[in-house]
């Protein structure tokens, strides 16, 4: 049986509508100010968040904002962890001052990426978030090695999908550069979600149907068409009872 979907979605990159985009999602992964955002930025979405009663969550990538923390880079473990808990504490210094707690973690981009296909390197973020915020659950991309590692560490998981990203038969992310990786047309995004939503089921690129256990899904914010695609999928979710 279907159960109710959490609608999560990157903000404070300083692109996109965030104060619009924060009246349809339920969550927020706030950019802390590695790969985009900055005091600026994460004030305003953590100020918004709580305007529409949204859970906050920390979005830390690679300190490399020349490429929004889109290029893999090949960086010691121990230097990787200590970006991303630099970043998480630049945004739980401000969310102290706003009077809001942060719920949750999700890496960005590249590292987001590598981590899903490097349980060592998952293991060596999340032990390190789970030493520094006690109870900071991770959102992580279903059936990874993100999901294992945070497992492993006893960490809440919250399972995590995409509405307008491709896969992989692997179930992993179709990498940007492939024809069809990013989903611009909204009635695809729609069928997407609500086959997940529904049946638990995501169409890779090459037509292979995986089962998937994601009960959030992200919204990318720099989407074309982002804020039409998030209010179509809320709708249809809403319609049917499924959040």
């Amino acid at each position: 049986m279907a159960t109710l979907i959490d609608l999560n979605a990157d903000l404070g990159e300083g692109i996109g509508d965030d104060l619009a985009m924060l009246e349809i999602v339920t969550s927020a992964s706030i950019a802390c100010g590695g790969h985009a955002g900055d005091d600026r930025t994460m004030r305003a979405a953590i100020r918004g968040a709580l305007a529409n009663d949204v859970r906050i969550g920390a979005h830390p990538g690679f300190a490399d904002p020349d490429h929004f923390g889109r290029r893999r880079l090949d960086l010691p473990f121990a230097t990787i962890r200590d970006q991303v808990l630099a970043q998480i504490a630049r945004l739980a210094s401000i969310a102290a001052e706003e009077g809001a707690n942060i719920a949750y973690l999700k890496l960005h981009g590249a590292l987001a990426n590598m981590a899903a296909e490097d349980e060592e390197l998952s293991r060596a973020v999340f032990s390190g978030v789970a030493e520094n915020y006690p109870g900071m659950a991770i959102l992580a991309l279903a059936a990874s090695a993100q999901e294992r590692a945070a497992n492993a560490l006893g960490l809440a998981v919250i399972a995590e999908a995409y509405a307008d990203r491709a896969y992989t038969p692997d179930g992993l992310l179709a990498a940007r550069g492939l024809p069809g990786s990013v989903l611009e047309d909204t009635s695809a995004v729609v069928a997407q979600c609500l086959r997940l939503a529904e049946h638990g089921e995501i169409v890779a690129l090459d037509g292979t149907i995986f089962k998937s256990d994601a009960r959030s899904i992200c919204l990318h914010g720099d989407t074309t068409g982002a804020l039409e695609h998030a209010r179509a999928v809320r709708h249809a979710l809403k319609s049917r009872g499924l959040m």
